[in-house]
């Protein structure tokens, strides 16, 4: 098969290092790629929401699978764009419907299917500019810390959580008034801040059939003891010691099964990643949001973990046959360590030479902010490249990862000390 990746980041370079590994693919174009995907696939200077762009390259290189890695082009219906193509429809899409992008383009969207579907979340309520006074007072009937959300996309970075009352009523003016996180903000979720651990649940359905891949538990704060600002996450743990098979159980009887009848009931084609973040409270897994698409860097700990052939399950998505396959995961466990430009997730640099690439050992590196420039690989985003290792336990990878990242060195780079150390 010919088969195009949409993205440029970790993720993707992530799934392509096991699409290659598949007899089913012979050639595999990534756009628009980064100095990673360079060294294993066809990178392509092709935006994922350039629809037109896509479409003349696809019929051009008789790309007959698109796989699609980040929620922008899900959420401005990429799915639907080649379904309603006479030329394209033929074309397997991985990734869902518009409507289905919505669990993540939407939080409102996401609260009311919840409740819709007796999925256990958090009490929530939402405002806009008009309605911001009233959102003041809602926050008044909460307990701290508050939690604000942007309805819409915000890269990660559009969740809010704050322990004064005042400083609340202000952030919500600036997101709904001042449009803090622009049109993303233009609505707002308020919900009530649940006290638990965080771990992610990722499953790959073809809107009938699921299959629930391993847990991953990321790290989205930028300083070491969760301190500082939100990322999109400095490292990631799979799987997560503490989810037990009672656990699991509760998440798929009472969380995963009622999403994927869900999409039935309501008519929502889905194929592909549903990602779901959940928070442990109390040994009861709640909700807290949606992601229509795998989760970066929890990508990078997921994948590797997979023995099963994932193009074979991207196939058996696309013909809604993955209740005949049989998910084999690797016993051992990953991490990974994200190593960032220094400044992230604020002002950072790019264009910094990256060196000592060529003498890791036993882990795998994986690209996310990187570009190729007269023959050095250079920094090319905040996030910047992500190593992972396997090992009888997290702590013998992390070990690895860290040991590895030593060897790497770029102006002003910066990670993470004390990935797992929670869960020692």
């Amino acid at each position: 098969m010919t088969i195009l990746l949409l993205g440029s980041g970790g993720r993707e370079h992530a799934f392509a290092w096991k699409m290659i590994q598949s007899p089913l693919c012979e050639t595999l174009f990534v756009a628009p790629g980064n100095a990673g995907t360079a060294t294993i696939a066809n990178n392509i200077d092709l935006s994922p929401t350039d629809f037109d762009a896509i479409k003349a390259f696809v019929l051009q290189e008789k790309v007959e699978m698109v796989v699609v890695g980040p929620e922008d082009p899900l959420v401005k219906g990429i799915y639907d764009f080649f379904l309603n193509d006479a030329e394209l429809k033929e074309i397997s899409v991985i990734g869902p419907s518009k409507i289905g992008a919505q669990l993540e383009g939407s939080k409102e969207f996401a609260k009311e299917f919840l409740i819709k579907h007796n999925i256990p979340t958090a009490a929530y309520d939402s405002f806009t500019a008009e309605t911001v006074e009233k959102g003041c007072e809602f926050l008044e009937t909460l307990q701290p810390p508050y939690v604000l959300k942007a309805d819409g996309l915000a890269a990660g970075k559009g969740v809010l959580i704050i322990q004064d009352l005042a400083e609340a009523k202000e952030e919500l003016r600036n997101m709904l008034v001042h449009q803090k996180f622009g049109d993303a903000s233009s609505k707002v979720v308020i919900e009530e801040f649940l006290d638990g651990i965080e771990l992610s649940c990722f499953v790959l359905t073809d809107g009938k059939n699921y299959k629930i891949l391993p847990t991953a538990k990321d790290y989205k704060r930028i300083g070491e003891g969760d301190t500082g600002l939100n990322t999109g996450g400095m490292g990631a743990v799979s799987p997560v010691p503490y989810v037990d098979a009672v656990l699991m159980e509760k998440i798929e009887t009472r969380i995963v099964k009622p999403t994927i009848d869900g999409f039935q009931k309501d008519g929502i084609p889905y194929k592909g990643f549903v990602f779901i973040g959940l928070i442990n409270v109390n040994n009861e897994p709640i909700v807290i949001e949606y992601n229509v698409r795998m989760g970066d860097p929890e990508t990078e700990v997921v994948i590797p973990r997979l023995k099963t052939d994932l193009v074979e399950l991207f196939l058996a998505v696309a013909n809604e046959k993955l209740d005949e396959i049989k998910l084999e995961v690797d016993e051992r466990s990953a991490t990974t360590i994200m190593v960032v430009s220094g400044g992230y997730p604020e002002d950072f640099e790019k264009g910094k030479v990256i060196s000592g690439l060529e003498t890791i050992e036993d882990s795998i590196v994986f690209h996310a902010g990187t570009k190729l420039e007269n023959g050095n690989v250079i920094s090319n985003g905040g996030r910047v490249l992500t190593v992972t290792s396997y090992g009888n336990d997290f702590e013998e990878a992390i070990k690895k990862s860290y040991q590895n990242i030593d060897k790497l060195n770029f102006d002003k780079m910066y990670f993470r000390k004390d990935i797992g150390n929670d869960l020692k």
